[in-house]
């Protein structure tokens, strides 16, 4: 599948694929989905997860096998065998679902953020939600929180993270823009084992962006030394963000770290384009740490 095709510029775009499971609505992010498969001959394996159906081989990979209804607490109605096969977070992985729809071209302000208190346990699960011309909803689900779920080597291992030496630099506070509530505790956590005193977390990259509106009002001194920030996020996306800072005067100065699961070659080049200071693949904490200590030193 092409992955690439909103993600040029910094416009504030993504293609969502909508798929079914359970008679609901949900859709991942294309640049996640590398091809979707019907029939495959699955080896179950031993003690896992009741979501977790085995693996199999294709073209040279091995591939975990994940329903999604059993995920989600839902009863499939499979007519048929059809997995999206995804790689992300440096992880292959195949998702059972019920049907595939569409692919939607969005906006990211089109993608609200859920009521954590209205949807309940079921909202730690999804990271956004579309609102559709047929007055009907997407529910864009989580597939880092699952990849960790099953696997917790998958996410972000903080035990990894050791303190910055000589950490002049730990009072400058840090801007994290992350969707994820899971990710965003992750992060701000492995900062703070690393020294970092002074971090300040938003929800996507519009409460990041409008952050930093009102910090130039009295001065951007004291408030604000690094941005870390994922790319897929309700409202606006990394990479929209990146583009507004280095677009701005008074912010073009600013580092900018790019932290995201969906970064290849292609994505690297984009960001660069955007003007980030450096892109990382979660869930390489380490390299993050490094990475915000040489940009604070310089």
């Amino acid at each position: 599948m092409d992955t690439n095709i909103l993600l040029k510029s910094g416009t504030n775009e993504v293609e969502i694929l909508e798929f079914v499971v359970g008679g609901n609505r949900y859709g991942i992010n294309v640049a996640k989905v590398e091809e979707i498969i019907g029939d495959c001959e699955i080896k179950t394996v031993p003690n896992t997860k009741p979501y977790v159906e085995g693996v199999f081989r294709r073209r040279g990979k091995i591939y975990t096998a994940i329903n999604l209804a059993n995920y989600l607490g839902l009863k499939g109605e499979y007519s048929k065998d059809i997995f999206l096969i995804t790689y992300f977070n440096k992880t292959y992985a195949a998702f059972r679902v019920d049907g595939v729809c569409t692919i939607h071209h969005l906006s990211w302000t089109d993608i609200q953020e859920p009521d954590r208190v209205l949807m309940g346990e079921q909202a730690g699960m999804i990271t956004g939600i579309a609102k559709m011309e047929d007055n009907g909803m997407i529910l864009i689900l989580d597939f880092e929180k699952m990849l960790f779920d099953i696997n917790p080597e998958t996410g972000i291992d903080e035990t990894t993270v050791k303190p910055v030496k000589n950490n002049g630099h730990a009072g400058q506070p840090i801007l994290i823009a992350e969707d994820s509530a899971l990710l965003r505790k992750m992060i701000v956590d492995c900062l703070e084992r690393a020294g970092f005193k002074e971090i300040v977390s938003t929800l996507n990259g519009q409460e990041a962006w409008d952050l930093l509106q009102k910090y130039k009002v009295s001065g951007l001194k004291g408030k604000v030394s690094c941005v870390i920030t994922d790319i897929e996020m309700p409202q606006m996306d990394g990479l929209t963000l990146t583009r507004k800072i280095k677009e701005d005067p008074e912010l073009s100065s600013l580092p900018v770290v790019i932290f995201s699961s969906i970064i290849d070659d292609a994505t690297s080049v984009k960001c660069t384009q955007m003007g980030a200071n450096a892109q990382l693949s979660k869930p390489d904490i380490v390299r993050l740490v490094d990475c915000i200590d040489e940009l604070m030193r310089g």
